[in-house]
């Protein structure tokens, strides 16, 4: 029976694959390579017994194949094995996909045939798409993760190693970063490897020596500085990012400082306007991480919360040379703090 695609997630996947649950066709597209990455390689090493791989697993790519060789190779009989697996990676190089339309037709039964489209998806109106699902198989779309969301995958990351991370390191680490999830976990692996047995634990303190980010000034202690309308720490954290380049310009802060305010105005419309209540209707993974957003409800009204919005927006105009001849990112974002706290 096909899988409607709104059904489909990661983890269902990767659940299905260590069952050893194989559909007869995936198809993983999208513009996070993270997890298309993630399920080729659980493929990789799933479907077919390590033994037989030599004869019963091809893994090609979409610039040495045609549409037409991919379906003749998935139209092979295994040897000595219960399956076969043909993996085709960057098939966004494909040009002609009229073939494989016509072996999702019929099928090999005995053919696990996975397609890794990355950087983009296909378009929902080809055919493609519907009879791979209407033949039992799997359209799968790994889409851009938000950056709200970034430090609840930063925290299943590590929990996934056996390990758990600071709420405040798991924010460092996502300001400093940023939505690149092959990136994100290259890090984390980074700090982790320095993890003993006994202590597993990422704390803000490893964060800065291991990656380089300051546990004092950094886009989370500028957001606290903000709700607690701390004028003198925010500005020691702009002056921070303001001296030391390999931080980043300090229009990276405009992102943290926007996000804030964005999050803020939609907390007025929470009924329960305690931690725990803000943590629920934001969806945020510790009661902790509201305490910013309770301080700005008393500094700040909404009607301020809507014009600073107004102010980011323009901040940013110039930041990208709009009306903006001589001013330096320091200068902006100092001028924007100014709107905020006066």
């Amino acid at each position: 029976m096909a899988k409607k695609q709104s059904s489909v997630t990661y983890e269902g996947i990767m659940r299905d694959l260590r069952a050893g649950k194989f559909a007869p066709i995936y198809i993983l597209m999208g513009e996070e390579p993270y997890y298309i990455d993630r399920i080729t390689d659980l493929l990789e090493t799933a479907v077919v017994p390590e033994e037989s791989r030599d004869f019963n697993q091809t893994v090609c790519y979409g610039s040495d194949v045609s549409a037409a060789s991919v379906a003749d190779m998935a139209r092979r009989f295994p040897m000595m094995s219960d399956r076969q697996l043909i993996l085709v990676k960057e098939a966004q190089n494909i040009k002609n996909w009229d073939r494989l339309e016509q072996y999702f037709e019929r099928p090999q039964p005995t053919t696990v045939l996975a397609i890794a489209y990355k950087n983009g998806k296909i378009d929902g109106r080809k055919k493609i798409l519907h009879k791979a699902v209407a033949a039992g198989g799997v359209v799968y779309e790994s889409e851009k993760m938000k950056e709200w969301a970034l430090t609840g995958f930063i925290e299943r990351y590590v929990a996934e190693k056996s390990a758990s991370i600071d709420p405040k390191a798991a924010q460092m680490v996502a300001e400093h970063v940023g939505a690149d999830l092959c990136r994100v976990a290259s890090e984390l692996d980074k700090v982790m490897g320095t993890l003993s047995d006994n202590q597993r634990r990422i704390t803000p303190e490893l964060v800065e020596e291991k990656i380089g980010v300051s546990k004092d000034y950094n886009g989370y202690e500028l957001k606290t500085a903000i709700a607690c309308r701390d004028v003198e720490k925010a500005n020691r954290v702009l002056n921070y990012y303001a001296n030391n380049p390999k931080t980043g310009s300090p229009f990276v802060l405009i992102i943290t400082i926007f996000n804030y305010f964005r999050d803020l105005l939609t907390v007025y419309y929470a009924e329960n306007k305690t931690e725990q209540g803000i943590a629920k209707y934001l969806g945020l993974p510790h009661t902790a991480m509201a305490r910013d957003y309770v301080l700005g409800l008393r500094n700040y009204s909404a009607g301020k919360v809507v014009r600073i919005l107004r102010k980011i927006r323009e901040t940013d105009a110039k930041s990208k040379g709009l009306d903006n001849y001589s001013s330096t990112a320091g200068d902006l974002v100092r001028e924007l703090l100014f709107f905020i706290f006066y």
